[in-house]
């Protein structure tokens, strides 16, 4: 699977060359030019890594990375500026940043410290997630409870893992022999397992279950949860 890299950066031409580099090494890119829309896209869908401008018009990229942290995203941010201040360097870190690069940036350079930062997160997303919100539903996966409307929800320790596996791969398809070897971990041409965990995910979390809002089918393709946190 390809990894996912944010690109937040106000400046069209640096946007196009992030695009530009990013896509030659092989990485699927999305771009934000504001601070709001970069909140709103790390919250809705998953990424492996967001690539941070400081200075965004509305909302600056330390109050972006800031309010990811507290959120819950625990993907890693690099940050990019112009300013060289050791003081903005510190800044940023306490707000939650992994790295810094300084504009004008090296381009071999900043791919070298995405990879470094990619092998060290790598594998480790849906195993960070302590708890989500969508909808009615509240998961809390480290204490291996579940409510919806307030009400109590019995999931097993199987479908707790299935659901923390999509939920963090949320916007993403996610294949049955995916699915298969890294929750059940092994490889099988009988997907039939997958698809009646899933139906009772939706039994036991949709308001429709043959209409679902979060655990879809995609046809051909495999499962998507969709949702934002609240």
């Amino acid at each position: 699977m390809q990894q996912r890299i944010l690109i937040v950066e106000d400046d069209p031409n640096v946007a196009l060359v992030l695009e530009d580099a990013l896509s030659a090494e092989g990485y699927t890119t999305e771009h934000a030019s504001d601070g709001r829309h970069a909140v709103e896209s790390a919250l809705a869908r998953a990424f492996d890594l967001t690539l941070l401008d400081v200075g965004l018009p509305d909302k600056d990229g330390f109050a972006v990375c800031d309010e990811l942290r507290r959120q819950g995203v625990q993907m890693p941010i690099l940050l990019l500026t112009a300013r060289t201040a050791p003081d903005d360097k510190v800044r940023g870190l306490r707000m939650g940043a992994d790295d810094y690069v300084t504009k004008p940036f090296h381009v071999p350079e900043l791919l070298a410290r995405i990879q470094a930062l990619l092998r060290r997160t790598q594998h480790t997303q849906a195993a960070i997630l302590i708890e989500y919100r969508f909808g009615d539903v509240f998961v809390d996966f480290y204490r291996g409870r579940a409510t919806k409307a307030g009400r109590p929800v019995e999931l097993t320790t199987k479908e707790l893992v299935l659901l923390r596996y999509l939920i963090a791969r949320r916007g993403l398809v996610v294949s049955r022999e995916e699915l298969l070897t890294e929750v059940w971990g092994y490889h099988s041409t009988n997907t039939r397992t997958v698809d009646v965990h899933i139906a009772t995910l939706r039994q036991k979390l949709e308001d429709h279950p043959h209409a679902p809002l979060h655990v879809l089918t995609v046809r051909g393709g495999g499962y998507q949860f969709q949702h934002a946190p609240m």
